[in-house]
Parts: structure tokens; C-alpha cells; sequence
């Protein structure tokens, strides 16, 4: 932790580089991804504050839209698209993944309810691939395209997908090598960007 304490103690000795920031923000991109802390956006994508919009979510899980009962992630989806008017909402799934490996091997969670509550209700069961992948990579990329999916049934996502103005995008990425791949539809893989 000390070393934490330490650059954030230096951290804010950089005013000039930070004061345009009070100003507001407008990110063009809504980035949804793991709480993984191997998963670090900024690092991924080079973006620098203010250009990403985060949500980070156990296993990168968009919960299904329901009107009545709002969810922190359903208010960051909506704020992003309707408030920020975000054009891009990237559902980036990781390699090595605790949350849907524990989906696929079907690990006894009983000691985290509340994860395996999330887990449960929130993602639908993602394919299995091959018993002996620690990456389970097809798994992860199956669960970015089910979550890809569910932000579809958000309305706000609806009516921007309709008349253009947002794309969703699905990436997976490898925590052992550092390489992204976005998934494209022509060709329904994974590929590199």
C-alpha cells in the first residue's frame, strides 16, 4: 500500500496538467470491463482522463434492463449514452477471467453469496471450451457477445443503435500477452485490432 500512499502524495503536486478537467467531461466511449485489477482501461487503450467512461462490473456483467428497480450500472449505461452522448460502448472481456471461469467449471461459491448471486442472475451460462484452457477464452469471448446482447434491451442503447449515433463493440483481451482483439461480425471471431 505504501507505495500507493506515496504517488498519490505527489500525485496532485501537477495542478496545470489536471485544472481543464473541472471544466466537465465528454468521453466518446463507455468502457464496461472487469473489476479484474489486471484490467487497467487507460493502460489497454492509452487514454488519458477524461477520454474513457468506466464501468467495471465481477466479470464484466451487464445486468439485464428492468424498469422499478435501478441498478449503479444500468445509471452509469444511461448516463453515459443519454447525458455524456457517448459514441461507442466497448464490452472488453479478459483472459483468465475468475468470474466466468468459475461459470465454466461450475466452482462451489457458497462461501460468496453475493458473488454468486451476481453471478447467477446476471450472466447466462457461458459455452464451456476446452475443461484445461486457465484463459477460458472461448467462454469469455461467448460471455462479451451474451453481455453485448443485453446493453441491446437497454432503451437508451436501443434508440442510439437505431438512428446511428452509438456502435457497440466487443474486445477480449490477454492478460498474458497484453494483445487486444475485437470481435467482428463478418467474420464472427475475434480478431486482432
Amino acid at each position: 500500500m505504501q507505495p500507493l500512499i506515496d504517488n498519490a502524495r505527489t500525485f496532485g503536486q501537477r495542478p496545470e496538467e489536471f485544472a481543464e478537467l473541472a471544466e466537465g467531461q465528454s468521453p466518446e466511449v463507455l468502457f464496461i470491463t472487469c473489476s479484474d485489477s489486471r484490467v487497467v482501461p487507460a493502460l489497454i487503450t492509452g487514454a488519458r482522463p477524461g477520454q474513457l467512461f468506466e464501468l467495471r462490473t465481477a466479470g464484466n456483467i451487464v445486468p439485464p434492463y428492468t424498469t422499478g428497480r435501478p441498478t449503479g450500472e444500468a445509471a452509469t449505461i444511461e448516463y453515459a449514452v443519454e447525458v455524456l452522448g457517448v459514441r461507442d460502448v466497448v464490452v472488453c472481456g479478459h483472459s483468465h477471467c475468475g468470474a466466468v471461469g468459475a461459470l465454466v467449471r461450475g466452482e462451489d461459491l457458497s462461501a460468496v453469496p453475493a458473488v454468486r448471486e451476481w453471478l447467477a442472475h446476471a450472466a447466462p451460462e457461458p459455452a464451456a471450451g476446452p475443461a484445461d484452457d486457465p484463459a477460458v477464452a472461448e467462454a469469455v469471448q461467448h460471455h462479451v457477445l451474451a453481455q453485448l446482447l443485453r446493453l441491446r434491451s437497454y432503451p437508451c442503447v436501443g434508440r442510439r443503435l437505431e438512428d446511428g449515433r452509438l456502435t457497440l463493440r466487443g474486445w477480449y483481451y490477454e492478460v498474458h500477452t497484453g494483445s487486444v482483439r475485437e470481435h467482428r461480425a463478418a467474420t464472427d471471431a475475434f480478431e486482432s485490432l
